[in-house]
């Protein structure tokens, strides 16, 4: 019977992280960023590794994401092949992302990135939550958005 109990947590375990990282991806594409969205999806402490620079802390990820996704005025994102580690109350899942996005300000160029991600969680009272992550991209096709290079440095801890 525990044998069965455990078997049942890690099964609802992936299945609530599978659906925290796919709704958080729908998210960027639904473009609201308030501090709700921000305790939906991440922890206090939360660090983010992006192309735009890394971020430690809820609000300063609230901030690069708003600013972030100001580039673009239209974007799909989309998460496949996620390898989901589990070790009690915090997990690992590594999987690959592919970003199309059509560039703010009225153009219809677009741009397209292909990549790697890795995500640490942390199980919460609210349930999983990302504690860090990481987008590395590996290839793009198309127009990028002009990144002014203060955003690429890495930005002070909240």
């Amino acid at each position: 019977m525990e044998q069965m109990h455990r078997q049942l947590q890690a099964l609802t375990d992936r299945a609530e992280i599978t659906d925290l990282l796919d709704r958080y991806l729908r998210s960027l594409d639904e473009r609201v960023f308030d501090e709700a969205w921000a305790r939906a999806f991440h922890t206090e402490d939360v660090t983010a590794e992006m192309p735009i620079g890394t971020v430690r802390g809820r609000e300063a990820l609230l901030a690069h994401i708003r600013r972030g996704m100001a580039l673009f005025d239209r974007t799909v994102h989309f998460g496949a092949a996620p390898v989901i580690e589990i070790d009690g109350d915090r997990a690992t899942v590594s999987g690959a992302q592919l970003s199309t996005h059509i560039l703010a300000g009225g153009s219809e160029d677009l741009f397209v990135s292909g990549g790697r991600t890795r995500t640490e969680l942390a199980r919460t009272p609210d349930g999983w939550r990302i504690s860090a992550s990481a987008l590395h991209v590996t290839w793009t096709r198309g127009t990028p958005p002009r990144v002014p290079d203060e955003w690429k440095a890495t930005a002070p801890a909240a």
